[in-house]
């Protein structure tokens, strides 16, 4: 798990916020030599600032390729570990250390080993969605982006566990033909969509795509035009002749595909409930305000156990050698 170093908060630090934060935020880059990388689920205001925006992929190969002396990761505490994991002589700041993620809290490390222990003959690939103690306890890591590609260089002898989450799993299992050992785990906001919703707004809007993160449950899956990881998906939705599509992942991916395609219509895939399920309550807990003060106060920051950042450090280089 990770654990992070915290300077007291007091009022001068939480209430001098400048008035042009953007402005501010360019400063202090310059000043620490930062680099922000964030994901597409972050809030519009964070994309826009930031140096880099991407799927895990594509912020993990940023990490380790960065010369900037300090990371500001906008996305949630496994993300900022496996920056940290890449750069042990960075400084990485995440907003808000409470923006962690179901699908890695779906795996508890303990339960895990135990989980690993009892099929001693199989090779563990996680999805990069875990903890740094389960990426410690992998051989391979993988993101939603390069899964299939990587358990296709496997040899068909060798037994694989996959965690933890079991759809992006199964539909691993489905474009590979593998047969895999699957963990329990699922991410809150892609198991929330709603099957009757998606079908009701096909119907309202016939011309439309509808296009899917393989984190979703089947049953939406199985309504898909297109299958894939949100970089997949963006790419997707910007050459596609198609000019409206229902959009089944977390909506924050939106900004980007309007942004690139201002020509098409983007609807969010609907939650089974009125609420606004269908946004990772984590990813959105990180504000601008807070990825300002994170930089000008040095804090909060991503620090790591050497023995697990090793052990989990091999297993990401494998991934990244893999997927080259």
């Amino acid at each position: 798990m990770f654990t992070a170093t915290l300077s007291p908060p007091n009022s001068a630090q939480t209430s001098a916020i400048p008035d042009d934060l953007f402005e501010a935020i360019e400063l202090l880059k310059q000043e620490l030599n930062a680099v922000i990388l964030a994901h597409y689920y972050q809030e519009p205001d964070i994309q826009d600032i930031a140096d880099y925006i991407g799927d895990s992929l594509e912020l993990a190969r940023k990490a380790a390729n960065t010369n900037a002396d300090v990371i500001v990761f906008a996305g949630v505490h496994f993300m900022a570990e496996t920056a940290k994991i890449l750069n042990p002589n960075k400084l990485v700041l995440l907003p808000d250390l409470d923006a962690g993620c179901s699908l890695a809290d779906s795996c508890p490390p303990d339960v895990f080993g135990e989980f690993k222990a009892a099929h001693p003959d199989h090779i563990v690939i996680s999805y990069i969605n875990c903890s740094a103690a389960i990426k410690a306890m992998s051989d391979i890591i993988c993101t939603s982006s390069n899964a299939v590609k990587l358990v296709r260089q496997i040899p068909e002898n060798q037994p694989i566990i996959f965690a933890p989450d079991r759809n992006l799993g199964r539909y691993v299992m489905e474009q590979t033909g593998r047969d895999m050992v699957l963990w329990q785990g699922s991410c809150m906001v892609h198991e929330t969509f709603s099957e009757k919703k998606i079908v009701q707004l096909k119907i309202k809007h016939p011309e439309a795509e509808i296009i899917a993160h393989p984190e979703c449950e089947p049953t939406v899956l199985r309504h898909a035009n297109y299958v894939g990881s949100t970089s997949a998906l963006l790419n997707y939705a910007q050459n596609s002749a198609s000019t409206v599509f229902i959009v089944a992942t977390e909506p924050g991916i939106i900004h980007q595909m309007q942004k690139q395609a201002q020509d098409k219509q983007f609807i969010p895939a609907p939650p089974m409930n009125s609420c606004a399920c269908n946004e990772c309550p984590h990813m959105r807990l990180n504000t601008l305000e807070k990825l300002y003060l994170a930089m000008k106060n040095r804090t909060p920051e991503i620090t790591l156990p050497e023995e697990t950042r090793m052990a989990a450090l091999r297993p990401i280089q494998r991934m990244l050698e893999m997927s080259a």
